[in-house]
């Protein structure tokens, strides 16, 4: 992923940076590997992954798009999404509102197919994907959520994509002191300094040896969540 100048310029603070990777530690012993952390938080993501792989890997997606499939693409995607808990109710029932019709589902497995697999720059995709998810139709909840646009490719490609929940994403981002140029309605800008903001975290906590995006994510979350807020005070961990 390149960045702009702007982001290149961008550091976290290290003191906080510090203190949650602390805290991180306090709440996993053993880090990316501790047993409650792979029953938490690692297991449930990455089985959903396995099945995306298993129903939707390029040569099947690819299968099932020359054969216009579309409705097959959605709900073996929507039979992922049902793996995990990133979602809330009322974007599960947009998302599965917005590609019930056959022209919703064309438009949800062409648009996904082109971030996941097609060549050319990950902005020019990304951007597409994001105007495909808002032509989705829409009955009651927009479908157009960052949770919604980000939760298929992070859960496809874990080695390239994260998932942006705002409200933790948003805090984490404060607290480490990043700039996340957040914008309610998805944008490219806002992902990319997403990404951006999750490698600069992968850099500072390398010798915790983060995988992938599952687990980079995580290190957000577990900032940015009230559930961990919560669950450090049970610990007595600042």
């Amino acid at each position: 992923m390149k960045s702009n100048p702007k982001q290149q310029s961008q550091k976290l603070n290290a003191r906080s940076l510090a203190k949650h990777k602390k805290r991180f530690l306090r709440i996993f012993p053993d880090s990316f590997l501790d047993e409650r952390y792979v029953e938490w938080e690692r297991t449930y993501k990455w089985e959903a992954h396995k099945l995306w792989n298993k129903l939707l890997n390029k040569e099947e997606f690819k299968r099932l798009m020359h054969e216009r499939r579309y409705d097959e693409i959605a709900t073996r995607a929507l039979q992922v999404e049902s793996r995990t808990n990133f979602l809330f109710s009322f974007e599960k029932m947009a998302l599965r509102d917005g590609v019930r019709t056959a022209d919703g589902a064309r438009i949800f497995a062409e648009g996904l197919y082109q971030l996941l697999y097609e060549r050319g720059p990950l902005k020019n995709r990304f951007v597409q994907w994001i105007m495909s998810v808002s032509q989705l139709p829409r009955k009651k909840s927009r479908v157009l959520s960052w949770p919604v646009v980000t939760f298929f490719p992070f859960i496809a490609q874990p080695d390239k994509h994260i998932i942006m929940k705002p409200t933790a994403m948003k805090f984490a981002a404060e607290e480490l002191g990043f700039d996340l140029d957040y914008s309610s309605t998805p944008t490219f800008t806002t992902y990319e300094r997403l990404l951006e903001l999750a490698e600069l975290v992968r850099n500072g906590i390398k010798e915790l040896k983060p995988r992938d995006y599952h687990d980079l994510q995580t290190f957000l979350w577990v900032i940015g969540s009230a559930e961990y807020d919560r669950l450090a005070e049970e610990l007595g961990v600042d």
